[in-house]
Protein backbone atom coordinates (compact mmCIF):
# COMPACT_ATOMS: atom_id res chain seq x y z
CA UNK A 1 0.00 0.00 0.00
CA UNK A 2 1.35 3.56 -0.74
CA UNK A 3 1.73 6.09 1.64
CA UNK A 4 -0.96 8.27 0.57
CA UNK A 5 -3.46 5.67 2.66
CA UNK A 6 -2.03 6.41 6.16
CA UNK A 7 -3.11 10.04 8.04
CA UNK A 8 0.12 10.63 9.63
CA UNK A 9 -1.07 12.88 12.02
CA UNK A 10 -4.67 12.62 12.29
CA UNK A 11 -6.76 11.47 14.96
CA UNK A 12 -7.08 7.56 14.96
CA UNK A 13 -10.35 8.11 15.92
CA UNK A 14 -12.04 11.49 15.96
CA UNK A 15 -14.30 11.86 18.42
CA UNK A 16 -16.05 14.14 16.59
CA UNK A 17 -17.69 11.37 14.35
CA UNK A 18 -19.34 9.53 16.89
CA UNK A 19 -20.54 12.62 18.41
CA UNK A 20 -22.05 13.61 15.14
CA UNK A 21 -23.42 9.88 14.51
CA UNK A 22 -24.80 10.05 17.99
CA UNK A 23 -27.06 13.69 17.40
CA UNK A 24 -28.03 12.38 14.28
CA UNK A 25 -28.91 8.72 14.98
CA UNK A 26 -31.11 10.71 18.19
CA UNK A 27 -33.06 12.83 15.41
CA UNK A 28 -33.63 9.92 12.69
CA UNK A 29 -35.20 8.05 15.39
CA UNK A 30 -36.71 11.26 16.63
CA UNK A 31 -37.88 11.82 12.66
CA UNK A 32 -39.10 8.35 12.11
CA UNK A 33 -41.28 8.08 14.90
CA UNK A 34 -42.34 11.91 14.59
CA UNK A 35 -44.30 10.19 11.30
CA UNK A 36 -46.81 8.81 13.28
CA UNK A 37 -48.03 12.26 14.89
CA UNK A 38 -50.11 14.67 13.01
CA UNK A 39 -50.23 18.44 13.67
CA UNK A 40 -46.39 18.55 13.56
CA UNK A 41 -44.80 22.00 12.35
CA UNK A 42 -44.27 22.16 8.02
CA UNK A 43 -40.66 22.48 8.60
CA UNK A 44 -40.02 19.91 10.70
CA UNK A 45 -42.01 17.09 8.04
CA UNK A 46 -40.73 15.54 5.29
CA UNK A 47 -41.39 17.35 1.93
CA UNK A 48 -43.92 15.65 -0.28
CA UNK A 49 -42.74 14.23 -3.74
CA UNK A 50 -43.19 16.66 -6.17
CA UNK A 51 -42.54 19.74 -3.76
CA UNK A 52 -39.59 22.35 -4.39
CA UNK A 53 -38.66 22.10 -0.69
CA UNK A 54 -36.71 20.08 2.36
CA UNK A 55 -38.08 19.97 5.69
CA UNK A 56 -35.84 19.39 8.88
CA UNK A 57 -36.97 15.50 8.19
CA UNK A 58 -34.92 15.34 5.26
CA UNK A 59 -31.55 16.53 6.28
CA UNK A 60 -31.06 13.30 8.54
CA UNK A 61 -30.44 10.36 6.22
CA UNK A 62 -28.37 12.55 4.20
CA UNK A 63 -26.26 13.79 7.40
CA UNK A 64 -26.09 9.55 8.16
CA UNK A 65 -24.19 8.60 4.61
CA UNK A 66 -22.30 11.60 4.81
CA UNK A 67 -20.81 10.47 8.44
CA UNK A 68 -20.53 6.86 6.59
CA UNK A 69 -18.34 8.59 4.06
CA UNK A 70 -16.19 10.65 6.86
CA UNK A 71 -15.96 7.09 8.82
CA UNK A 72 -14.25 5.01 5.69
CA UNK A 73 -11.01 6.58 5.38
CA UNK A 74 -10.51 5.91 9.47
CA UNK A 75 -11.77 2.56 9.59
CA UNK A 76 -10.04 1.30 6.47
CA UNK A 77 -6.25 3.37 6.93
CA UNK A 78 -6.85 1.88 10.50
CA UNK A 79 -7.10 -1.95 9.08
CA UNK A 80 -3.98 -1.46 6.75
CA UNK A 81 -1.97 -0.26 9.39
CA UNK A 82 -2.72 -2.99 11.49
CA UNK A 83 -1.22 -5.02 8.62
CA UNK A 84 -4.91 -6.17 7.19
CA UNK A 85 -3.95 -8.16 3.87
CA UNK A 86 -6.46 -6.84 0.84
CA UNK A 87 -8.36 -9.97 0.85
CA UNK A 88 -9.01 -9.73 4.32
CA UNK A 89 -10.52 -5.37 4.30
CA UNK A 90 -12.23 -6.76 1.01
CA UNK A 91 -13.89 -9.65 2.46
CA UNK A 92 -14.37 -6.94 5.45
CA UNK A 93 -16.13 -4.56 3.03
CA UNK A 94 -18.37 -7.35 1.24
CA UNK A 95 -19.91 -8.98 4.71
CA UNK A 96 -20.73 -5.61 6.16
CA UNK A 97 -22.38 -4.61 2.97
CA UNK A 98 -24.37 -7.79 2.73
CA UNK A 99 -25.43 -7.88 6.44
CA UNK A 100 -27.24 -4.67 6.00
CA UNK A 101 -28.80 -5.32 2.50
CA UNK A 102 -30.18 -8.24 3.91
CA UNK A 103 -31.48 -6.23 7.09
CA UNK A 104 -32.64 -3.86 4.88
CA UNK A 105 -34.64 -6.25 2.21
CA UNK A 106 -36.28 -7.78 4.76
CA UNK A 107 -37.68 -4.07 6.08
CA UNK A 108 -38.79 -3.57 2.88
CA UNK A 109 -40.42 -6.37 2.37
CA UNK A 110 -42.33 -5.46 6.05
CA UNK A 111 -43.98 -2.55 4.02
CA UNK A 112 -46.02 -4.55 1.98
CA UNK A 113 -46.60 -7.90 4.88
CA UNK A 114 -49.97 -9.26 3.96
CA UNK A 115 -52.88 -10.49 6.18
CA UNK A 116 -52.49 -13.76 4.33
CA UNK A 117 -49.24 -14.49 5.93
CA UNK A 118 -49.27 -17.20 8.86
CA UNK A 119 -47.65 -15.10 11.37
CA UNK A 120 -49.29 -11.67 12.45
CA UNK A 121 -47.24 -8.87 11.25
CA UNK A 122 -46.03 -7.59 14.49
CA UNK A 123 -44.26 -11.38 15.45
CA UNK A 124 -42.86 -11.88 11.67
CA UNK A 125 -41.37 -8.05 12.66
CA UNK A 126 -40.07 -9.28 15.84
CA UNK A 127 -38.36 -12.36 14.82
CA UNK A 128 -36.77 -11.18 12.15
CA UNK A 129 -35.36 -8.02 14.47
CA UNK A 130 -34.21 -10.77 16.77
CA UNK A 131 -32.40 -12.67 14.10
CA UNK A 132 -30.37 -9.52 13.12
CA UNK A 133 -28.80 -9.76 17.02
CA UNK A 134 -28.20 -13.12 17.09
CA UNK A 135 -26.47 -13.23 13.88
CA UNK A 136 -24.71 -9.95 13.80
CA UNK A 137 -24.42 -9.12 17.85
CA UNK A 138 -20.69 -8.56 18.80
CA UNK A 139 -20.74 -11.38 21.19
CA UNK A 140 -18.61 -11.06 24.31
CA UNK A 141 -15.41 -13.68 24.59
CA UNK A 142 -16.88 -14.82 28.03
CA UNK A 143 -18.87 -17.08 25.13
CA UNK A 144 -17.88 -19.58 23.50
CA UNK A 145 -17.19 -19.95 20.07
CA UNK A 146 -19.24 -22.96 19.76
CA UNK A 147 -22.19 -21.03 21.25
CA UNK A 148 -21.69 -18.31 19.46
CA UNK A 149 -21.91 -20.29 16.01
CA UNK A 150 -25.08 -22.17 17.19
CA UNK A 151 -26.37 -18.75 18.00
CA UNK A 152 -25.84 -17.34 14.70
CA UNK A 153 -27.09 -20.54 12.77
CA UNK A 154 -30.29 -20.24 14.96
CA UNK A 155 -30.43 -16.59 13.64
CA UNK A 156 -29.91 -17.56 9.91
CA UNK A 157 -32.67 -20.11 10.67
CA UNK A 158 -35.19 -17.94 11.53
CA UNK A 159 -34.60 -15.22 8.65
CA UNK A 160 -34.63 -18.75 6.31
CA UNK A 161 -38.14 -19.60 7.80
CA UNK A 162 -39.49 -16.08 8.04
CA UNK A 163 -38.33 -16.04 4.54
CA UNK A 164 -40.38 -18.97 3.21
CA UNK A 165 -43.27 -17.96 4.83
CA UNK A 166 -43.68 -14.83 3.78
CA UNK A 167 -46.60 -13.42 1.86
CA UNK A 168 -46.97 -9.98 0.94
CA UNK A 169 -49.21 -8.15 -1.09
CA UNK A 170 -52.19 -5.63 -0.05
CA UNK A 171 -53.62 -5.80 3.31
CA UNK A 172 -56.75 -7.59 2.76
CA UNK A 173 -56.11 -8.86 -0.94
CA UNK A 174 -56.12 -12.58 -1.50
CA UNK A 175 -53.26 -11.93 -3.97
CA UNK A 176 -49.61 -12.53 -2.44
CA UNK A 177 -46.30 -12.38 -4.12
CA UNK A 178 -43.07 -13.50 -2.42
CA UNK A 179 -40.46 -11.49 -0.56
CA UNK A 180 -38.96 -9.09 -3.36
CA UNK A 181 -36.61 -5.81 -3.44
CA UNK A 182 -39.26 -2.85 -4.52
CA UNK A 183 -36.25 -0.79 -3.16
CA UNK A 184 -33.51 -1.72 -0.84
CA UNK A 185 -34.56 -0.04 2.41
CA UNK A 186 -32.74 2.77 4.37
CA UNK A 187 -29.88 -0.09 5.94
CA UNK A 188 -29.64 -1.57 1.77
CA UNK A 189 -28.97 2.13 0.64
CA UNK A 190 -26.12 2.25 3.13
CA UNK A 191 -24.91 -1.11 2.52
CA UNK A 192 -24.84 -0.02 -1.20
CA UNK A 193 -23.14 3.03 -0.96
CA UNK A 194 -20.41 1.80 1.31
CA UNK A 195 -19.60 -1.30 -0.93
CA UNK A 196 -19.00 1.38 -3.95
CA UNK A 197 -17.44 3.86 -1.83
CA UNK A 198 -15.17 1.58 0.38
CA UNK A 199 -13.77 -0.10 -2.39
CA UNK A 200 -13.69 3.27 -4.63
CA UNK A 201 -11.32 4.24 -1.79
CA UNK A 202 -9.31 1.22 -1.33
CA UNK A 203 -9.15 0.74 -4.65
CA UNK A 204 -7.48 3.85 -5.60
CA UNK A 205 -5.31 3.85 -2.66
CA UNK A 206 -6.52 6.32 -0.91
CA UNK A 207 -5.51 8.76 -3.40
CA UNK A 208 -6.72 11.82 -2.56
CA UNK A 209 -7.29 12.71 -6.10
CA UNK A 210 -8.64 9.67 -7.09
CA UNK A 211 -11.39 9.74 -4.42
CA UNK A 212 -12.17 13.30 -5.47
CA UNK A 213 -13.16 12.03 -9.30
CA UNK A 214 -14.65 9.11 -7.97
CA UNK A 215 -17.44 11.76 -6.27
CA UNK A 216 -17.01 13.84 -9.66
CA UNK A 217 -17.97 10.53 -11.47
CA UNK A 218 -21.10 10.01 -9.07
CA UNK A 219 -22.37 13.67 -8.53
CA UNK A 220 -22.30 14.39 -12.63
CA UNK A 221 -24.59 11.24 -12.90
CA UNK A 222 -27.08 12.75 -10.76
CA UNK A 223 -26.88 16.21 -12.35
CA UNK A 224 -27.07 14.82 -15.89
CA UNK A 225 -30.11 12.07 -14.74
CA UNK A 226 -32.01 15.04 -13.22
CA UNK A 227 -31.41 17.58 -15.62
CA UNK A 228 -32.18 15.73 -19.04
CA UNK A 229 -34.83 14.21 -16.84
CA UNK A 230 -33.48 10.60 -17.90
CA UNK A 231 -34.69 8.91 -14.70
CA UNK A 232 -31.86 6.17 -14.61
CA UNK A 233 -31.94 3.50 -11.93
CA UNK A 234 -29.10 1.62 -11.79
CA UNK A 235 -29.36 -1.38 -9.07
CA UNK A 236 -27.17 -0.20 -5.96
CA UNK A 237 -26.55 3.18 -7.53
CA UNK A 238 -30.17 4.37 -8.61
CA UNK A 239 -29.25 7.72 -9.39
CA UNK A 240 -25.89 8.37 -7.64
CA UNK A 241 -27.44 10.23 -5.03
CA UNK A 242 -26.58 7.97 -1.85
CA UNK A 243 -23.19 7.26 -3.24
CA UNK A 244 -22.64 10.98 -3.91
CA UNK A 245 -23.01 11.82 -0.11
CA UNK A 246 -20.86 9.22 1.05
CA UNK A 247 -17.86 9.85 -0.86
CA UNK A 248 -18.74 13.78 -0.06
CA UNK A 249 -18.16 12.72 3.64
CA UNK A 250 -15.20 10.73 2.76
CA UNK A 251 -13.80 13.51 0.57
CA UNK A 252 -14.13 16.07 3.61
CA UNK A 253 -12.53 13.40 6.06
CA UNK A 254 -9.33 13.57 3.42
CA UNK A 255 -9.01 16.61 3.25
CA UNK A 256 -9.65 17.75 7.03
CA UNK A 257 -6.70 15.03 7.42
CA UNK A 258 -4.45 16.50 5.35
CA UNK A 259 -5.25 19.71 6.72
CA UNK A 260 -4.19 19.13 10.39
CA UNK A 261 -1.21 16.84 9.00
CA UNK A 262 -0.08 20.00 7.87
CA UNK A 263 -0.04 22.37 10.68
CA UNK A 264 -3.15 24.20 8.66
CA UNK A 265 -4.88 25.48 12.34
CA UNK A 266 -6.73 28.55 11.42
CA UNK A 267 -7.08 27.47 7.97
CA UNK A 268 -8.77 24.10 8.98
CA UNK A 269 -11.70 26.62 10.87
CA UNK A 270 -12.18 28.99 7.47
CA UNK A 271 -12.05 26.30 4.97
CA UNK A 272 -14.60 23.90 5.93
CA UNK A 273 -16.78 27.05 6.74
CA UNK A 274 -16.38 27.89 3.55
CA UNK A 275 -16.72 24.74 1.79
CA UNK A 276 -19.91 24.13 3.46
CA UNK A 277 -20.92 27.69 2.60
CA UNK A 278 -19.86 27.18 -1.20
CA UNK A 279 -21.85 23.77 -1.33
CA UNK A 280 -24.92 25.20 -0.06
CA UNK A 281 -25.33 27.72 -2.10
CA UNK A 282 -24.19 25.60 -5.63
CA UNK A 283 -27.43 24.10 -4.29
CA UNK A 284 -29.37 26.71 -4.66
CA UNK A 285 -27.54 27.81 -7.91
CA UNK A 286 -28.52 24.66 -9.41
CA UNK A 287 -32.10 24.42 -8.11
CA UNK A 288 -33.75 25.65 -11.00
CA UNK A 289 -31.71 23.65 -13.53
CA UNK A 290 -32.23 19.78 -12.10
CA UNK A 291 -35.69 19.60 -10.94
CA UNK A 292 -35.97 21.98 -7.51
CA UNK A 293 -35.03 20.51 -4.18
CA UNK A 294 -36.06 16.87 -3.13
CA UNK A 295 -34.85 13.76 -0.84
CA UNK A 296 -37.71 11.64 -2.55
CA UNK A 297 -36.50 12.63 -5.86
CA UNK A 298 -32.60 12.57 -4.71
CA UNK A 299 -32.18 15.58 -6.65
CA UNK A 300 -28.42 17.27 -7.23
CA UNK A 301 -30.00 20.81 -4.87
CA UNK A 302 -30.81 18.53 -1.83
CA UNK A 303 -27.28 16.24 -2.04
CA UNK A 304 -25.36 19.75 -2.37
CA UNK A 305 -27.21 21.94 0.02
CA UNK A 306 -27.70 18.33 3.17
CA UNK A 307 -23.34 18.15 2.03
CA UNK A 308 -22.86 21.81 3.20
CA UNK A 309 -24.96 21.90 6.22
CA UNK A 310 -23.23 18.30 7.67
CA UNK A 311 -19.50 19.98 6.49
CA UNK A 312 -21.08 22.94 8.98
CA UNK A 313 -22.38 20.24 11.85
CA UNK A 314 -18.91 18.51 11.54
CA UNK A 315 -16.97 21.54 12.07
CA UNK A 316 -19.08 22.43 15.16
CA UNK A 317 -18.70 19.00 16.41
CA UNK A 318 -14.73 18.78 15.96
CA UNK A 319 -14.77 22.58 17.77
CA UNK A 320 -16.98 21.26 20.82
CA UNK A 321 -15.54 17.29 20.93
CA UNK A 322 -12.10 17.48 19.26
CA UNK A 323 -10.85 20.62 20.27
CA UNK A 324 -12.28 21.66 23.46
CA UNK A 325 -12.68 18.37 25.28
CA UNK A 326 -16.83 18.89 25.60
CA UNK A 327 -17.59 14.83 24.90
CA UNK A 328 -19.15 14.80 28.15
CA UNK A 329 -22.20 17.22 26.67
CA UNK A 330 -23.15 14.03 24.34
CA UNK A 331 -22.55 11.34 27.13
CA UNK A 332 -26.58 10.58 27.30
CA UNK A 333 -26.84 9.86 23.46
CA UNK A 334 -23.54 8.41 23.11
CA UNK A 335 -24.16 5.20 22.55
CA UNK A 336 -26.04 6.30 19.59
CA UNK A 337 -22.72 6.97 18.05
CA UNK A 338 -21.29 3.94 19.09
CA UNK A 339 -24.06 1.34 18.94
CA UNK A 340 -25.57 3.11 16.48
CA UNK A 341 -27.12 -0.01 14.47
CA UNK A 342 -28.24 -1.53 17.77
CA UNK A 343 -30.24 2.07 18.55
CA UNK A 344 -31.50 1.80 14.87
CA UNK A 345 -33.42 -2.00 15.63
CA UNK A 346 -34.91 -1.25 19.06
CA UNK A 347 -37.80 0.40 17.42
CA UNK A 348 -38.80 -2.53 15.31
CA UNK A 349 -38.91 -4.22 18.46
CA UNK A 350 -40.82 -1.68 20.78
CA UNK A 351 -43.68 -1.30 17.69
CA UNK A 352 -43.35 -5.02 16.87
CA UNK A 353 -44.28 -4.89 20.83
CA UNK A 354 -47.04 -2.63 20.94
CA UNK A 355 -48.72 -3.98 17.58
CA UNK A 356 -48.48 -7.14 19.06
CA UNK A 357 -49.98 -6.32 22.40
CA UNK A 358 -52.52 -3.28 20.61
CA UNK A 359 -51.09 -0.50 22.63
CA UNK A 360 -51.82 2.82 21.59
CA UNK A 361 -50.81 6.21 23.25
CA UNK A 362 -53.19 8.64 24.14
CA UNK A 363 -54.68 11.13 21.94
CA UNK A 364 -53.10 14.19 23.00
CA UNK A 365 -49.72 11.82 22.61
CA UNK A 366 -50.06 11.57 19.10
CA UNK A 367 -51.25 15.11 17.65
CA UNK A 368 -49.14 18.18 17.51
CA UNK A 369 -46.92 19.45 20.79
CA UNK A 370 -47.81 16.04 22.77
CA UNK A 371 -46.68 13.75 20.00
CA UNK A 372 -43.31 16.27 19.66
CA UNK A 373 -42.32 15.60 22.73
CA UNK A 374 -43.30 11.96 22.62
CA UNK A 375 -41.10 11.48 19.96
CA UNK A 376 -38.52 12.67 21.60
CA UNK A 377 -38.85 11.07 25.01
CA UNK A 378 -39.04 7.73 22.80
CA UNK A 379 -35.58 8.41 20.96
CA UNK A 380 -33.91 8.88 24.62
CA UNK A 381 -35.00 5.89 25.84
CA UNK A 382 -34.40 4.07 22.61
CA UNK A 383 -30.59 5.40 22.94
CA UNK A 384 -30.00 4.68 26.82
CA UNK A 385 -31.61 1.24 26.12
CA UNK A 386 -29.19 0.85 23.54
CA UNK A 387 -26.55 2.19 26.08
CA UNK A 388 -27.55 -0.98 28.57
CA UNK A 389 -27.45 -3.37 26.10
CA UNK A 390 -23.94 -2.01 25.05
CA UNK A 391 -22.69 -2.44 28.35
CA UNK A 392 -23.97 -5.99 28.36
CA UNK A 393 -21.93 -6.66 25.36
CA UNK A 394 -25.15 -6.95 23.20
CA UNK A 395 -24.55 -3.98 20.37
CA UNK A 396 -24.75 -5.19 16.95
CA UNK A 397 -21.24 -5.24 15.16
CA UNK A 398 -20.86 -5.74 11.17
Amino acid sequence: MTESLVFKEAPKRLLSVDAFRALNMLCMIFINDLSGVKGVPYWMDHAKRMEDRMGFADTIFPAFLFIVGLSIPLALDRKIKKGGSSGSISLGILSRSLALLVMGFFHVNLESYSNAAILPEAVWEILITLAFFLIWIDYSDAISKMTQNILRIAGWAILIAMAIIYKGGERHSAETHWMRPEWWGILGIIGWSYLVCAFAYFLVKGNFTGVIIAFLVFMGFNIVDHGLHLKLNIIGIYDGSSISLVLAGTVISMWYARMVSKGFNTKVWVALFAAGCLVIAAGFLIRPYTEGISKIRATPSWIFICTGISILVFEIMIYLVDCKHKKNWFSLIWPAGTATLTCYLIPYLQIGLYNLFGFQYPDFLNYGWGGFFRSWAVAFVVVIIGGFLERKHLKLKI
